[in-house]
């Protein structure tokens, strides 16, 4: 099996999760600010579980080539991703420590722990399942956003996001951590009791992906 087995076999949930309303209204520069700036408080918070969840794929890993693997995520998460929401933030007045100390949504806290918990309980190919909706989501995101007509890129306020998860930098990152996915998957039945609860993992961290998007939309401002 592959990872795009994995997609198309919660196809509905996937849809909702990379056309929400909340990526509609972020590539037309209408999402109200206090919405965006709530996401990106609640996503530094989420991108350090993130992180932590990718170092434990170092001490999940049984040789070398994975543990080797793991590491470049971990470096593009603490000195990209993060370091974009810190500048970004900075732009409204919003420092990194006050980013630190923003109390975790209820989203938040069910989404990482979840991963947490999926790499904890599994081997790291489970964990990987709970870990690749968000890094393939965000790149199928970023690379439709960039390339629809629809998207206005002149004078829009998220432009740097768009350009970040559109970029050729976070799009080759992702390909290759797909790549190993994949070689992760190869060897998996999908109709096996592995395969199937491989899907339920991928499944699960995709409705918390649309229930993210919705947590920013829901704030009250």
């Amino acid at each position: 099996m592959t990872y795009q087995d994995l997609i198309d076999a919660c196809s509905s949930d996937w849809q909702e999760y990379t056309e929400h309303s909340f990526v509609q209204q972020l590539a037309l520069g209408t999402l109200a600010q206090p919405c965006f700036l709530h996401y990106l408080k609640q996503d530094f918070l989420f991108l350090k579980q993130y992180a932590r969840a990718y170092a434990l794929a170092i001490y999940k890993a049984r040789n070398l080539s994975d543990m080797r693997r793991a590491l470049p995520s971990v470096n593009a998460l603490l000195d990209s991703e993060i370091a974009h929401h810190v500048t970004y933030c900075a732009k409204w007045g919003i420092s990194e420590s006050d980013l630190e100390i923003e109390p975790e949504d209820v989203g938040t806290v069910a989404y990482t722990r979840y991963v947490l918990d999926a790499g904890m309980t599994g081997d790291l190919v489970e964990l990987y399942a709970a870990l690749a909706p968000c890094s393939i989501g965000y790149a199928v995101i970023g690379k439709a956003l960039i390339e629809s007509r629809d998207t206005k890129i002149e004078g829009n306020p998220y432009r740097s996001w768009i350009e970040l998860y559109g970029g050729a930098e976070f799009q080759a990152g992702v390909l290759q951590g797909a790549e190993h996915f994949n070689q992760l998957l190869a060897e998996v039945d999908l109709n096996s009791p592995r395969g199937q609860n491989l899907i339920h993992v991928f499944k699960t961290a995709t409705r918390m992906e649309v229930a993210f998007w919705q947590q920013g939309l829901d704030v009250n401002w």
